[in-house]
């Protein structure tokens, strides 16, 4: 059977993604992935990279993620699920059948080896968003592609360029495509099955069109399915592990703490371990069932990293992985391939230069009796071993040659089309990048008073009242905002490119000189009103959030921008206000949201300590009794035990129990 490619429609239960968040992400990203900032370990005064391996140390403070900026934050996802048709792309042999969603983030939604009929991934039966990537929407399952910096990538839910392309073995082949925006760096994903292959290949380039260097982070997460006799194998015997308490430690591989790791179910809170693969080993991760059979993933060297992400069999792990899907869904754990050693660290791409690998994913059958015995060098030989029979290590070597000279080849027929972000990008640098295009006519609306400032000097008024559209904060748009003429609207641009670059007094003055001419202040009011919170004066905070939401609610008009842009900033306004103590002004924000908004559960979380402050606290209590939902509930957040261990001494009911960390003593 020769490999055929065709377009399908995949139909799943599915939530609305809604809108983007309008407000400019000014805060930086949560650190929910990142080390705690403790100076120093308490032992011999050792700073807290020592004993970390010197170059893991390095990438680990080589330029980590400071602004989500240019990327806007998606939050207006609810939880309400209806039948929905997603495009999707089908490649097949006679050993595999794989199901690509471009729309999605290019996320391989589907693994199916044929001859059984059995899935190999964690195939997620809805598609529910939740707040997992680095900019909010992302949902569970499939394999994903993962860059831009530490976490779920901003592209997530997001659409990517699809193409077919010659394949080395004179079929064809699904290239992917897009610009990542946080580090401003194309790449592409080139899925590849041959005829006679029981294993897909996927060839990944990451390119730096830039005379600077790049930070580049890449991990490549495959959900697999969860059970009691899932066991994972690496070629390690120990792994650097972090959990949610944002402490990173070397442990032993495959028992630590009187508990065998390798098993998903047999931790207790969600972890991170990342195995260490020795230099030169044969780098893969693999997920076996109690029969000794699943998916294995392999490489070449340059994709170096191997990680299991388990949610544990505690509480809160429990409460995400329902959140996630529908109930009666298996649950599923995450093997990882990577650039690095941890998510932790951003490696140094130079000017000019690329990053390109080949990666492997099929069926692996091993004896069950080793897999799965006691003895670890027994397991993980054994796996190994079924890998090297299945796909020897030189058959990658040698595919990875064959896709490099395809590398370049030109895309023929379109099957989706990403965003225009990257045409704008290559217009303006002027960049040759062959192999994936960014063409002119994908510019649209978002791009079009970027694409005149370029041409003309000249940012444009907007046409029509409405929420300011994205900001671009790279240097060169930097530069053309400060020589263009200082209209209101230029001013707020400019602000948000110079917070981004750390410049926090130039913004400000931005933003105040914006202030005085603009029509719309809303806008201009809600950032300066944020750098006073994050300056440290509350009072100061409180007034600017209370004005712009008072001006915002004067101005807005119906439709989904206009509700997008209340939402976000009546959340900052009453969060600010309850925080100074102004209880009046907070329930004045309360009373001016459109009644549709009062249902949302981040605003019925919001209410109940409003009323709590006021002194209602069986009023706020009753909030959590009659039940509601935040659709938006942060990865790590624990802001409903919080409030609700505020309110009563009982146990936090289990519906509300996300918490990802032991009790803090």
């Amino acid at each position: 059977m020769a490999t055929t490619v065709r377009r399908a429609v995949l139909t799943l239960p599915a939530a609305p993604l809604g809108p983007e968040n309008p407000l400019p992400a000014l805060r930086a990203p949560d650190g929910v992935h990142a080390l705690d900032e403790l100076p120093q370990q308490r032992l011999g005064g050792a700073r807290r990279h020592d004993g970390l391996p010197r170059d893991m140390a390095r990438q680990i403070g080589y330029e980590p993620l400071r602004s989500l900026l240019p990327v806007r934050i998606r939050d207006g996802y609810r939880r309400e699920r209806s039948e929905r048709e997603f495009e999707s792309v089908v490649i097949e042999n006679e050993h595999l059948r794989v199901t690509v969603l471009p729309g999605l983030g290019g996320r391989v939604h589907s693994l199916v080896h044929l001859p059984t009929g059995r899935e190999l991934l964690y195939r997620n039966p809805v598609f529910q968003p939740a707040n997992f990537a680095l900019n909010g929407a992302w949902f569970s399952g499939g394999i994903e592609w993962n860059i831009g910096a530490t976490g779920h990538t901003t592209l997530s839910c997001a659409p990517l360029h699809a193409a077919l392309v010659p394949a080395p073995d004179g079929g064809v082949m699904v290239r992917l495509w897009e610009w990542e925006r946080l580090r401003d760096l194309p790449f592409q994903v080139d899925l590849w099955l041959p005829e006679d292959s029981e294993f897909l290949y996927v060839g990944v380039r990451v390119r730096n069109p830039h005379e600077r260097p790049a930070p580049v982070y890449w991990w490549s997460n495959i959900a697999v399915p969860e059970d009691a006799g899932s066991r994972v194998l690496a070629p390690a015997d120990e792994a650097w592990n972090f959990g949610y308490e944002r402490s990173l430690r070397r442990v032993p591989v495959p028992e630590w703490e009187g508990a065998d790791r390798t098993y998903p179910l047999r931790s207790e809170y969600p972890a991170d371990f990342f195995y260490e693969v020795q230099d030169g080993a044969r780098p893969w991760i693999a997920s076996l069932d109690a029969g000794g059979r699943g998916l294995v993933q392999t490489s070449t060297g340059r994709l170096r990293g191997r990680k299991l992400f388990v949610w544990g069999a505690g509480s809160g792990g429990r409460r995400w992985q329902e959140w996630l899907t529908e109930p009666g869904t298996g649950g599923y754990a995450e093997i990882q391939a990577g650039l690095a050693r941890t998510q932790l660290e951003h490696v140094r791409l130079e000017g000019g230069a690329e990053f390109s690998w080949l990666e492997a994913y099929g069926p692996l059958a091993a004896e069950p009796a080793a897999v799965h015995g006691a003895d670890w060098a027994q397991a993980r030989g054994a796996a190994q071993r079924a890998l090297d029979r299945a796909l020897p290590r030189e058959r990658v070597d040698a595919a990875y040659e064959a896709w490099r000279g395809r590398a370049d080849s030109e895309p023929g027929e379109r099957l989706a089309t990403g965003s225009g972000w990257g045409a704008l990008e290559v217009l303006c640098g002027g960049f040759k990048l062959p192999g994936t295009p960014f063409e002119e006519s994908t510019l649209g609306e978002p791009q079009a008073p970027w694409l005149e400032l370029w041409r003309t000097g000249v940012f444009p008024a907007p046409r029509r009242v409405a929420p300011p559209g994205p900001s671009l904060v790279a240097a060169h748009w930097r530069d053309m905002l400060e020589t263009a003429p200082a209209e209101p609207l230029t001013e707020y641009h400019l602000g948000v490119a110079q917070w981004h670059a750390g410049d926090v007094a130039q913004a400000v003055r931005s933003w105040e000189r914006g202030l005085a001419l603009a029509p719309s202040r809303w806008p201009l009011l809600r950032c300066l009103a944020l750098a006073d919170e994050l300056a440290g004066d509350p009072a100061r905070a409180a007034d600017g959030y209370a004005e712009a939401f008072d001006d915002l609610a004067g101005e807005s008009r119906g439709g989904e921008p206009w509700t997008a842009a209340e939402s976000a900033l009546g959340q900052e306004a009453m969060a600010a206000l309850l925080a100074a103590g102004r209880l009046a002004e907070a329930r004045r924000v309360w009373d001016r949201l459109r009644p549709a908004l009062r249902e949302h559960g981040r605003f019925r979380l919001l209410a109940a300590g409003l009323l709590a402050a006021e002194g209602h606290v069986a009023a706020a209590r009753r909030v959590f009794e009659d039940g509601f939902e935040v659709p938006d509930l942060r990865e790590g957040e624990e802001i409903l035990g919080e409030v609700w261990s505020s309110l009563t001494d009982r146990p936090l009911p289990v519906r509300y129990d996300f918490r990802m960390r032991p009790p803090v003593r």
